[in-house]
């Protein structure tokens, strides 16, 4: 009885540690077996590669000296805080990418804070939490394409001081994250953000429009169908006519969804042929007048590049110039402008591995501001006083009351001597046939009797008196008569001729 007591007493003692045994296996299977660089992994000096091996968690036990870790095409679906408890300080490449991962935890990359490229790629992630990726300051790289990711904190990427690439296509991502490129908060370093390939349906056309080119220039959002605008082909065009890379890149996958139940989708290229008829886009030139200021703006592809700016007339920009300087933002500032400011202005712009030439025309037009709105007020004054003119000539041809003896209403033969024109007409006629019947008789120049008004009746005549002015009296001589015949006929017939002024 003894002894069976004695078995049953150390079963029961021994129970306990073998039912403990399974969890501390499973423990060892969450921290991960030992790095094994002859069976599980290669090791090469500095990089550990443990692709393709079907691992379930992250090796333990990993170097110090380790600068790349690969860990690609497996099945470890968890990436948690304690997957390193020590601090890998030397560690600048991490790949994690197919491995349907679906977790990450807030504190994954607490020991890694000198990673430089991230992949993680080709996974599960739905989400991207707050200042998940904070700890890494140095981070230049960074793979998030083809997940799952539909909802990303505005906050998640805070801290990435040193990101120069974001790839986020092939994601469910419904809402463009512009809090990554706008001015006050964006991501100083990035020079490619890769947001192609989702669900987002409404861009910042504005913003994005008014940033600088070397932003646009990596700024890819192809593949998203958008619906169709005029506003969105006027960008697209522009960005195409400056060469930028997101466009010319991938200009037919720049598609856009046409209104209508059909949805149908079609280029936004192509926007201006048909459909909406979109109106053609033109790169208008800068436009100033005299004893203006103008800034011209370099705005470049690339960022890091050393700027100069020529002159027209290829002259160089130089000290001894007043009227154009580059300021320290590298625009050219030209002014107060003159007529002869007018021309192409070139900017070149250069680097180790990039060179781009800019051309800017200016057209300064020949009058200041001021002098413009005078010269159109003077032309709105003279075209005024030329209708006003205009009208005053129709008043008098066809308001003015009519005197001649044609006229309805008066009759051909007057004889008053009121009626000036009339009486020295008829006076005229008779006293050339009385001529002419007495040189027949005599065959002289004989003295010709003419009826003429008297002093008061001259002052009748358009308010002024007689040409003449003298009271009939005798002439003597041919010649004599002839004359005052002649000065008679043309007061007569000029006293009533109304003059236009």
């Amino acid at each position: 009885d003894r002894t069976v007591g004695d078995l049953k007493g150390g079963f029961i003692t021994v129970l306990p540690f073998a039912l403990l045994l399974p969890a501390v296996r499973g423990g060892g299977q969450l921290m991960g077996a030992p790095l094994d660089c002859h069976k599980t992994c290669v090791c090469a000096s500095n990089i550990v590669s443990c692709s393709k091996m079907n691992l379930t968690n992250v090796p333990s036990a990993l170097p110090k000296y380790m600068a790349v870790l690969d860990l690609s095409f497996n099945s470890i679906t968890r990436l948690r805080a304690e997957w390193t408890p020590v601090r890998l300080s030397k560690l600048s490449s991490l790949l994690l990418s197919n491995n349907g991962l679906d977790f990450l935890s807030s504190e994954a990359f607490l020991h890694v804070t000198r990673l430089q490229y991230l992949d993680l790629s080709s996974n599960r992630l739905h989400q991207l939490d707050e200042f998940i990726f904070e700890p890494l300051e140095h981070l230049e790289v960074l793979l998030l394409y083809n997940n799952c990711i539909s909802q990303i904190d505005r906050s998640a990427f805070s801290g990435l001081n040193s990101l120069q690439k974001l790839y986020l296509s092939h994601n469910q991502i419904s809402r463009f994250p512009l809090e990554l490129v706008k001015e006050r908060s964006r991501l100083e370093t990035l020079t490619l953000l890769d947001v192609s390939s989702n669900r987002i349906k409404v861009f910042p056309l504005q913003e994005l429009q008014a940033l600088p080119a070397w932003i646009k220039n990596g700024l890819y959002f192809h593949n998203n169908a958008p619906p169709c605008s005029c506003e969105l082909y006027d960008m697209l065009v522009r960005w195409l006519l400056k060469e930028l890379s997101s466009v010319t890149d991938f200009g037919r996958n720049h598609t856009c969804v046409l209104p209508g139940p059909q949805k149908e989708t079609m280029s936004i290229l192509d926007l201006n042929k048909m459909n909406l008829n979109c109106s053609e886009v033109m790169i208008t030139n800068e436009e100033a007048f005299l004893e203006q200021f103008l800034l011209l703006d370099c705005d470049t592809r690339q960022k890091n590049v050393i700027k100069s700016w020529v002159l027209p007339g290829n002259i160089p920009l130089s000290s001894a110039n007043n009227t154009a300087v580059m300021r320290s933002d590298s625009r050219l500032q030209i002014g107060p402008l003159k007529a002869e400011d007018s021309g192409v202005y070139t900017c070149y712009a250069t680097s180790d591995s990039f060179n781009e030439t800019l051309y800017v025309t200016v057209v300064v037009f020949n009058s200041t501001m001021n002098g413009g709105l005078e010269n159109l007020k003077t032309a709105y004054t003279t075209l005024v006083a030329c209708l006003v003119s205009l009208v005053m000539v129709l008043i008098y041809l066809y308001f003015t009351p009519c005197h001649c003896p044609c006229c309805p209403g008066h009759d051909l033969e007057k004889s008053q001597p009121q009626d000036s024109l009339h009486s020295s007409t008829v006076s005229i006629s008779q006293a050339h046939e009385e001529m002419g019947q007495e040189r027949v008789a005599s065959g002289g120049f004989p003295y010709r009797h003419v009826g003429f008004l008297d002093i008061k009746e001259q002052l009748e005549q358009n308010g002024r008196l007689n040409p003449i002015g003298e009271e009939d009296e005798g002439w003597q001589g041919d010649s004599r008569e002839r004359r005052r015949s002649d000065a008679e006929s043309v007061s007569s017939v000029c006293s009533d001729t109304p003059m236009v002024v």
